[in-house]
């Protein structure tokens, strides 16, 4: 976990305090050497193969919040805290079954799409997805071998997370992992692409797709969600914060390594 200091002069229990906290390496983030790095399709190739591990992970957090903020047994009971339920199912609706030209599909698929189309290969998350059964246990899992060092790191942080975390830590994980720093990572890469590239139409939609709907709805109802799953209680929003900070460390981590990758090429 993160052994960032604590924010003075601030309400403790707040996402003030949490915003302040993160701050530096957010600002870290927003700035990554690596989106400037990705000058050529070979850039953006390496890219796409260790980032769909993140686009496919994200899914199994969203899904282990879904499940203790839901029920998804039988027989159905109502859960408490009825925002972040009604927020996270939203959620799992856009994510798993979105329209793109007219039909749904999960952002992962149409992110495979995309880089089959663009000429990435997609062999070692394709073997991840069809080793999982039904009978495969989290604490089980592991990423297949011979798949990027980085995204194989990223990924088990992540289910370290999912296995052991409590749910505010894991809804901090989510939302300024994920959620929150979408928008602004994204924006950096539409930035620094060339969209005039052949066979990028799925990939740009994808990244334009996120910062819509993490920019101007999820982001914000993912910080609200913390706030019901903190209240005034202290302890949750401090291992919400080293929850926070683990997550956007180990996305620091995942680019540090791509980054590392386009410049041996």
């Amino acid at each position: 976990m993160s052994t960032l200091a604590s924010t003075p002069d601030l309400q403790p229990g707040s996402l003030q305090q949490l915003h302040a906290r993160l701050a530096p390496l957010q600002a870290r983030l927003a700035a990554h050497p690596l989106y400037a790095s990705i000058r050529t399709p070979e850039h953006l190739r390496l890219f796409m193969q260790s980032h769909v591990f993140a686009v496919w992970d994200f899914m199994s957090l969203l899904k282990a919040l879904q499940a203790r903020l839901t029920c998804t047994s039988v027989p159905w009971t109502p859960t408490a805290l009825p925002e972040s339920r009604r927020f996270i199912n939203e959620i799992v609706f856009g994510e798993e079954s979105d329209l793109y030209a007219g039909r749904p599909v999960s952002h992962f698929e149409l992110y495979l799409e995309a880089m089959q189309e663009f000429g990435a290969a997609t062999a070692f998350v394709s073997a991840l997805v069809a080793s999982i059964k039904p009978t495969t246990s989290v604490h089980a899992f592991r990423t297949p071998a011979g798949a990027p060092d980085e995204a194989c790191r990223f990924v088990e942080t992540t289910f370290t997370l999912i296995r052991s975390a409590s749910l505010p830590a894991l809804a901090a994980a989510f939302t300024f992992g994920r959620e929150d720093a979408i928008p602004t990572i994204f924006r950096a890469l539409v930035r620094e692409l060339d969209q005039r590239e052949n066979n990028l139409t799925k990939f740009v939609w994808y990244l334009e797709r996120h910062i819509e709907v993490d920019g101007e709805d999820h982001g914000p109802l993912s910080l609200r969600m913390i706030e019901d799953l903190c209240g005034t209680n202290d302890q949750l929003w401090a291992e919400a914060g080293d929850a926070a900070a683990q997550a956007i460390e180990a996305r620091l981590e995942l680019w540090n390594g791509i980054l590392a990758r386009i410049q041996h090429t």
